[in-house]
C-alpha cells in the first residue's frame, strides 16, 4: 500500500470515527433524555401515590370519625325528612298518643283532688273543679292525637326535628376537632385539596387517576424508547463486527448507555405494593353506606431507595444488609463497566494492572445485580400470592355486606430498565473479550 492511499485510508478512518461518535452522541442524548424524563415521572408517579394513598387511607375513611359522621348525619337527615307511615302505623300511633293523653289527664285530676292544707291549694282545687270539666278532654282525647300526629308530619317541622337531631351530629363535629392529631390531618388533607385544587374528594380522586394513567403510559413509552436505543447500538456492533477499527470508540459510547441505564435502573421505582379494598357496602337504617377505594398499604421503593432505608435502621442486621447491596449491586457494577473503559483504552501495563483486570472480567461473579433482579422478581411474585390469598379471604358478598379488596401490586419501569442493563452489561463483557487487544483471544 502506498503512502498516499495509507493516508486516505487514514482520514477515511478518522471520519467514520467521527461520524459514528457524532452518530452515537445524539443516540446518547435521546436515551439520556428519556432516561430523565423517565426518571422525573417516577418521581411524580410516587409523589402523586402516595398522595391518593394518604387521602385515601382506610384510617382516613373506614375509620375515620369524620367519615362515619357525615355518612350517618346524611342518612339519619333523609330518614328524619322522608319519615313516613302507613295507614295501620298511623292508627296504632294514634291510639298509643290517645293513652298517653288520657294517662296525662288522669295524673292531672288525681293532683287536683289530693287534699290540700293551704288556702291558696284549696282556692285552686275549686276553681279548677269549678270550670274544668275533664270529661271533655277525655272526648277531646282522639281528636288531640290526630292533630299532634298532623303537626308532626308538616314539612316545616319535620325539617326543625331533622335540625335538632343534626345538632349532635354538629356537637360531635365540634368536640373531635378539638383533637390536636385531628386538626393536623384536616390541615394535611387540605393541603393536598390546594395542591391539586380541587374541593372535594371525588373531584381529587379522579383528577389524581386520570394524572396516574397519564403517567404511566408516558413512563412505558420512555422506557421502551431507552431500550430502542440500546437495540440501535447492539445493532451496529452487529454492523461494525469486522471495522476493528470502529471497535474502540464504538465500545465507549457504549458503555456510556450502560451508565445511563444503571443510573435510571437505580433510581427509578421498581416495585409498587398496592393493597386496597376497592368497595364496602353495607346496609344501615334501610341505606347504603358505601366506601370507595380505601388503601390498606402502600409503598413504592427504586434500589437506592431501599438501600437508604435499610442504612437508616438501627439493627445493626439492617444496615449490613444495605451497606452490602450498596456495595455489590451498585458500586461494583459501576467499577466494572469504568475498568472496561480504561482496560480497552490504557496501554498494556494499566490494562494488565491486577485490579482493572478483576473488575473488567472478574468481578461479574461478586456483582449482585443479576441478584437482585432475581430477587426482586421472586419478592414479587411470593409477595403477589399472598396479598392475592389474604385479600382474598377479606371479600364478603352477602344481602347486608359487600367487600371486594383489590390487590395493585406491580413490577415498574425502574425493573425493566435495571434488567436491560444486567443483560446488556453481560453483553459488553463478551464483547470486550473479543476486541480487546491486551487479551488472548
Amino acid at each position: 500500500m502506498t503512502a498516499r492511499e495509507n493516508t486516505t485510508l487514514k482520514k477515511e478512518t478518522i471520519v467514520s470515527k467521527l461520524l459514528l461518535i457524532l452518530g452515537l452522541s445524539i443516540l446518547l442524548a435521546t436515551e439520556g433524555y428519556f432516561g430523565y424524563q423517565l426518571h422525573q415521572l417516577s418521581d411524580q408517579q410516587q409523589e402523586i401515590k402516595e398522595d391518593y394513598s394518604n387521602i385515601n387511607n382506610i384510617s382516613s375513611g373506614l375509620f375515620s370519625v369524620e367519615q362515619w359522621r357525615d355518612k350517618v348525619s346524611a342518612i339519619v337527615s333523609h330518614q328524619i325528612r322522608d319519615f313516613t307511615l302507613s295507614p295501620k302505623q298511623k292508627k296504632d300511633l294514634q291510639k298509643e298518643i290517645e293513652q298517653i293523653i288520657l294517662a296525662l289527664i288522669d295524673k292531672a285530676e288525681a293532683l287536683i283532688n289530693k287534699p290540700k292544707k293551704t288556702l291558696d291549694g284549696k282556692i285552686k282545687k275549686f276553681v279548677v273543679k269549678t270550670f274544668v270539666n275533664t270529661d271533655d278532654f277525655r272526648e277531646k282525647a282522639p281528636s288531640f292525637a290526630k292533630t299532634i300526629i298532623a303537626k308532626v308530619y308538616n314539612p316545616t317541622n319535620k325539617k326543625q326535628l331533622s335540625k335538632m337531631a343534626m345538632s349532635k351530629f354538629d356537637d360531635l363535629e365540634r368536640a373531635e376537632y378539638l383533637d390536636s392529631a385531628v386538626a393536623a390531618t384536616k390541615a394535611a388533607t387540605d393541603k393536598v385539596y390546594q395542591k391539586y385544587h380541587a374541593s372535594s374528594a371525588d373531584e381529587l380522586n379522579n383528577k389524581l387517576i386520570s394524572s396516574l394513567s397519564r403517567i404511566k403510559t408516558a413512563t412505558y413509552n420512555y422506557s421502551f424508547g431507552m431500550l430502542g436505543c440500546i437495540v440501535i447500538v447492539l445493532g451496529l456492533w452487529w454492523i461494525f463486527r469486522k471495522r476493528t477499527d470502529l471497535h474502540a470508540p464504538l465500545f465507549i459510547m457504549s458503555l456510556m448507555f450502560a451508565f445511563i441505564l444503571l443510573f435510571i435502573g437505580l433510581t427509578a421505582s421498581m416495585i409498587e405494593v398496592d393493597a386496597r379494598i376497592k368497595a364496602l357496602d353495607f346496609m344501615l337504617l334501610g341505606e347504603h353506606v358505601v366506601f370507595e377505594n380505601q388503601v390498606l398499604f402502600f409503598q413504592s421503593k427504586s434500589i437506592l431507595d431501599v438501600v437508604k432505608v435499610l442504612i437508616a435502621q438501627p439493627a445493626a442486621d439492617s444496615v449490613l444488609v444495605g451497606a452490602l447491596i450498596l456495595v455489590f449491586s451498585i458500586l461494583f457494577p459501576i467499577m466494572k463497566l469504568s475498568a472496561t473503559g480504561i482496560h480497552l483504552l490504557s496501554k498494556k501495563n494499566i490494562a494488565q494492572n491486577k485490579i482493572i483486570r478483576y473488575f473488567a472480567f472478574e468481578s461479574g461473579k461478586w456483582s449482585m445485580a443479576d441478584v437482585i433482579v432475581i430477587a426482586i422478581l421472586m419478592v414479587y411474585i411470593g409477595l403477589n400470592g399472598l396479598l392475592d390469598s389474604q385479600l382474598r379471604s377479606l371479600n364478603i358478598k352477602s344481602d347486608d355486606l359487600n367487600v371486594i379488596t383489590t390487590n395493585n401490586t406491580a413490577l415498574q419501569p425502574g425493573f425493566i430498565i435495571f434488567i436491560s442493563f444486567v443483560l446488556y452489561g453481560l453483553i459488553l463483557s463478551t464483547i470486550l473479550k473479543f476486541i480487546s487487544p491486551h487479551e488472548s483471544h
